[in-house]
């Protein structure tokens, strides 16, 4: 009987097709005969005690503009399939939040990937702060005068939104800089959250590498540099990706984490480590597949679909 794969994410028509990790995943599901089923997370619902999407029929190719067929819209019961991958892009705001305890009517009878119990209580950058001695010099706070004083002793600050990803609103502030306040305001007009606030790791010109563990093993690496006069190395904003290796502290902190992302049922992850410091843990929707594969002759998706078949 054939498998099917409901894949909750963003728009399929604008990915790219040479960077986007759910794309590789999805062909990686397709080539093993699973059929997918392409849904946004506008169109999950809830009814009466079953969780149903309108989704459609989605096939895949690698040919640039013409890389995805989608069938008509059908109304599906997500306990029929046997894998939800999600796959939508944060903000992980509470539109992201509602989907996870939708999803979590299904789970595991349905395996989602990642477990959506586990991806509520990891929000990205707070997540990490759960592991003792793998973080750098980090304030959460919405309070000035603590935020004043963390960069008293620390001098050389990053500032970011709690909830953001990749790369967006993060603020380098170097010790003569005199914007702190007026940061502080702006974030508090557009953000009802906390800020994070870290010591400034220079070693992030020499890179801040993604490290890709399934089933809580390290499975591969990209090293992404930023750009010249940029703080920030997300490859969407211009960072260059580069092979690399894991050094012995990232092997570490592997093994600090791992067992715990094993047992939340992290199934793929994300890990960012600058110099010797874990500074995000990524379970929402990691990235960075495609990059590892080409520059190590690998092929993570088809590591990560192994571990899920392990489990249904």
């Amino acid at each position: 009987m054939t498998r099917a794969v409901a894949i909750q994410m963003d728009p399929v028509q604008s990915i790219d097709i040479d960077g986007d990790s759910t794309f590789v995943m999805g062909l990686e599901a397709q080539a093993r005969g699973y059929e997918l089923f392409h849904y946004g997370p506008q169109d999950l619902s809830f009814l009466d005690g079953e969780v149903i999407a309108k989704a459609r029929p989605l096939e895949l190719r690698r040919e640039k503009g013409n890389h995805y067929s989608l069938g008509a819209e059908e109304r599906i019961s997500l306990e029929a399939v046997d894998v939800v991958l999600m796959r939508q892009d944060p903000p992980f705001d509470m539109s992201y939040i509602t989907a996870t305890h939708v999803l979590e009517r299904i789970h595991p009878k349905t395996l989602v990937v990642n477990d959506p119990v586990s991806v509520r209580n990891a929000p990205e950058k707070i997540f990490v702060t759960h592991f003792d001695g793998v973080l750098p010099p980090t304030l959460i706070s919405s309070d000035l005068t603590e935020m004043k004083a963390f960069r008293a002793e620390h001098k050389d600050i990053i500032i970011k939104p709690l909830y953001g990803n990749g790369g967006a609103g993060v603020f380098h502030l170097k010790p003569e800089d005199e914007n702190l306040t007026v940061i502080h305001e702006l974030f508090n007009e557009f953000y009802r959250e906390p800020m994070i606030v870290q010591k400034y790791l220079p070693e992030v010109r020499q890179g801040d590498k993604r490290i890709i563990l399934i089933d809580g093993k390290p499975a591969g690496a990209i090293n992404r540099v930023p750009q010249a006069g940029e703080s920030r190395s997300n490859m969407h904003v211009g960072g260059q990706a580069m092979k690399t290796e894991l050094t012995s502290r990232e092997q570490e902190i592997c093994e600090i984490i791992g067992p715990s992302l094993k047992e939340q049922g992290l199934i793929f992850v994300g890990i960012d480590v600058i110099g010797d410091y874990l500074t995000e843990i990524n379970v929402t929707s990691p990235t960075g597949l495609q990059e590892i594969n080409r520059y190590n002759g690998v092929k993570l998706e088809a590591d990560i679909w192994d571990s899920i078949e392990e489990k249904l």
